[in-house]
């Protein structure tokens, strides 16, 4: 992680915080997709053998889950970067808080796409579905554009910088 000037910014905290978390948050975001499946394709929870598959998957390429968390967590900076440190008197220290807060916002953002096909569809492709790299790569890129679409977020890139931009 690159620091530049002030190493008790916020956002400096808050990315470790997200970083500390990945593992933990990427199963969590696998068991709701999962959840959304089934709500949205078989709610009477009939086994076939898609719905086996997915029940039933653990392993797969976590590269380009780890990218959509990667691209969650910079979206949730963007809208609650501000700076400024918040004082805290309940003995948490802000590394504790933001995970708190991250871990919280993250499930709720994964709820929240968990209710379209589009994602849905594409996140399977590239887990519990996943059956080749190209695949992968093309339904990568239509989540990370539906994601952008959805949070209002456009990602510019002008010399060498990837920014966020709402609009």
């Amino acid at each position: 992680m690159i620091q530049k000037l002030f190493p008790l910014d916020k956002n400096y905290i808050l990315r470790q915080a997200q970083s500390v978390l990945e593992e933990e948050l990427i199963d969590r975001m696998i068991f709701e997709l999962k959840r959304s499946y089934t709500l949205l394709y078989n709610p009477l929870r009939l086994m076939d053998e898609t719905f086996a598959q997915i029940l039933d998957n653990y392993e797969f390429p976590r590269e380009r889950v780890r990218m959509i968390y990667r691209q969650l967590s910079g979206i949730y900076r963007f809208k609650h970067g501000d700076n400024q440190l918040e004082l805290l008197f309940d003995g948490r220290t802000h590394f504790e808080k933001f995970q708190e807060d991250w871990s919280a916002a993250f499930v709720s953002y994964v709820q929240d796409l968990g209710i379209y096909e589009q994602y849905v569809k594409t996140m399977l492709r590239m887990t519990l579905l996943y059956d080749t790299e190209t695949r992968a790569e093309w339904a990568e890129n239509h989540c990370k554009a539906f994601i952008n679409q959805h949070f209002a977020c456009k990602v510019v890139k002008r010399q060498g910088e990837l920014r966020l931009k709402i609009g």
